[in-house]
């Protein structure tokens, strides 16, 4: 007999999930499977998304199995983009069901907010391992959201910049966010400013034309572009896309979803779990983009050790 489903707040999961940088280990291991193809046990369809044109929003669902992990979940996501950053109800909201794989039972439904922030902040931390350049000193992150945030405390626990600076078109929540978090942050005036120089770039942005042009960016600087996760969005031109070495989480999600790479034309070098897998270099020495759009099999990760820690603890 199967009880019932275990309902787990924002706050719920947070507790739970107290640094991103625990998700790193797994997820690490869960990219890797996912870039072997069949042999890895992966079950991850490119996300449905459903227009909701009456209101400018989108429903996706994201479905995933892993057979190393035997975990079956599914992500809902909601995304309008006419909601501003000072509006009460978010432009991202998502939930996480996750299921007992031999029966199909719904063991826990939970905010998915937290995990989504801290799981792509994870993922990020993970590429930008592999992928910047030497001696790195200099930390730019333009946007000022939620994602900012996730990846700035990661990014400050997995790595050590001398300076870190920030950009966002609203200069209050730049200031904000510099108020909010532990360790110094310098609030930049434009993107320019932001990323010369820079060696690690952050773009966590609502941006659906290109804000980061490779003129501005130091030849070798990785960058890790989070936002325009729609096929017609951009944050990078076509210049920087082109003239960096491009990673991404899944090939066919990015030739499906990622404008970045489809309006630009840019060439795909490699998953980022075929990089830690060793089947295909970290070019470090040379300018790098990750593209990063989220795998359910990330949110499946999360999930797991979200309950896991649950029932260890009920």
């Amino acid at each position: 007999m199967s009880s019932r489903p275990v309902f787990l707040s924002a706050a719920e999961v947070q507790d739970h999930l107290r640094s991103s940088s625990l998700l790193i280990p797994p997820l690490e291991t869960a990219l890797a499977n996912f870039s072997s193809g069949p042999e890895g046990g992966v079950v991850q369809p490119v996300r449905t998304v459903v227009p909701v044109a009456k209101h400018s929003g989108f429903l996706g669902v994201m479905p995933a199995y892993s057979a190393a992990e035997d975990a079956l979940t599914t992500k809902l996501v909601t995304f309008y983009e006419g909601h501003s950053s000072t509006s009460a109800v978010p432009s991202h909201q998502a939930t996480v069901l996750l299921f007992q794989p031999n029966n199909g039972s719904l063991l826990a439904v939970m905010d998915g907010n937290v995990i989504t922030a801290k799981r792509t902040a994870a993922v990020s931390a993970i590429a930008t391992k592999f992928l910047k350049p030497p001696n790195s000193e200099v930390l730019c992150i333009l946007g000022a959201g939620v994602q900012a945030y996730s990846h700035y405390e990661i990014f400050t626990e997995q790595f050590f910049f001398k300076e870190v600076r920030i950009w966002n078109r609203t200069k209050e929540n730049a200031e904000k966010f510099v108020n909010s978090v532990p360790g110094e942050v310098r609030v930049c005036s434009s993107v320019q400013e932001a990323v010369t120089g820079a060696d690690v770039i952050i773009t966590v942005t609502m941006a659906t034309e290109p804000i980061l042009f490779g003129e501005w960016v130091k030849p070798g600087a990785h960058i890790n572009a989070i936002g325009a996760s729609r096929p017609d969005w951009r944050e990078l031109d076509d210049e920087l896309m082109k003239q960096a070495v491009l990673y991404v989480d899944s090939q066919e999600a990015a030739l499906k979803e990622s404008g970045d790479v489809l309006l630009s034309g840019a060439e795909i070098f490699a998953e980022l779990g075929e990089v830690v897998k060793g089947v295909k270099p970290a070019h470090c020495e040379k300018t790098t983009v990750f593209k990063s759009l989220g795998m359910a099999v990330e949110d499946m990760v999360a999930a797991k050790l979200v309950y896991d820690s649950w029932s260890s603890g009920k």
